[in-house]
């Protein structure tokens, strides 16, 4: 049954125990699940792999019951269409106090896990999108009347243009406001930006996935809004070196099971759900003997830039440009 992230008052955990969340917005996954685990102290968290590794006895745990058990309640994590046939097996067995939560990223409507729970009446399914700015906008405004903190609507906008449409990242940048005005302080939109730190650096990591996934206009404006400095240039060179070898594998992988979900699924070590598109962008866009090239190219770069120290940030900048820049390498 499909219902929407507003409407969590319809979950009955008489009938409903099984319920899944998709999509990007894991701030408001995070939010709904808080409220839903409140007055629940058994909980487990899997990872779908760790559970389809060891499905006899994660089954065995989940079924066996003492007379001192309380409720339980289980998220499996990254879960994919992997994860149905346990899940189907599970539906038909009864789930007394039990509770299970599958947190998945995107999924397609040819999803069949996605269409499992949409259709069958016992099951919720709820799809979790970005927040928009306005919605950010007015978590912001409520927040802020709340701890009675007055600061401007430019600033809020600061604030939310940093979040990208995740609002526990806004969460946590109100929360340092409310933690600097607690003593009495008034707070002007420098502080604002200084407690935010919307006036550090991008990070060297943003830097070079985004030159791997060749995101031409990210990476002149990271460019533009950043003053790295010659170290941070063999930091930069260090990141995209390791960060090759790895994109290295995958698309080794890739090419071998011609299924990018899995080649992305099956990473050791695993991929971080935020990095999982990037980085699909970057196996889609190598080859493994241009990466490999790449690689040599990052080898002899490193080596120009210890020669030409002074000269670094112009050498580095030029590299990563010409290579964003340049035609796919499909």
């Amino acid at each position: 049954m499909i219902i929407k992230s507003y409407e969590v008052n319809k979950i009955n955990p008489e009938i409903h125990n099984l319920l899944l969340f998709y999509g990007k917005n894991e701030g408001l996954k995070n939010h709904i699940t808080k409220n839903i685990i409140k007055n629940t102290k058994n909980i487990h968290n899997y990872d779908e792999k760790e559970v389809l590794d060891n499905e006899h006895i994660f089954i065995d745990n989940l079924l066996t019951k003492s007379l001192f058990d309380e409720k339980k309640l289980i998220i499996i994590k990254r879960s994919t269409d992997k994860i149905l046939k346990i899940i189907e097996g599970l539906k038909s067995e009864k789930l007394e106090d039990i509770t299970i939560i599958i947190n998945a990223d995107n999924l397609e409507k040819k999803s069949k896990l996605r269409s499992f729970f949409e259709k069958n009446k016992e099951t919720i399914c709820i799809a979790f999108y970005p927040d928009n700015d306005q919605t950010l906008s007015k978590l912001a405004y409520d927040f802020l009347k709340n701890k009675k903190i007055s600061i401007s609507q430019s600033s809020i906008n600061l604030i939310i243009n940093k979040c990208n449409g995740d609002r526990e990242a806004l969460y946590n940048e109100l929360n340092k406001i409310d933690l600097y005005t607690q003593n009495g302080k008034k707070v002007t939109t420098e502080d604002i930006m200084k407690i935010t730190n919307l006036i550090e650096n991008h990070s060297v990591s943003e830097l070079v996935d985004n030159c791997l996934a060749k995101n031409n206009k990210k990476i002149i404006n990271i460019l533009n809004e950043n003053n790295f400095n010659n170290e941070d240039c063999i930091l930069i060179v260090r990141s995209l070196l390791n960060k090759s070898k790895r994109i290295l594998q995958l698309v080794k992988e890739f090419q071998n099971n011609k299924n990018i979900e899995l080649t992305i699924s099956s990473a050791k070590p695993p991929i971080f759900w935020k990095d999982k598109e990037i980085t699909k962008q970057q196996i889609k866009y190598w080859r493994p003997e241009s990466i490999k090239d790449l690689i040599y190219k990052l080898i002899d770069i490193e080596f120009l830039i210890k020669k030409n120290v002074n000269n670094s940030i112009n050498l580095i900048t030029d590299f990563i440009l010409g290579q964003s820049s340049s035609k796919s390498n499909n």
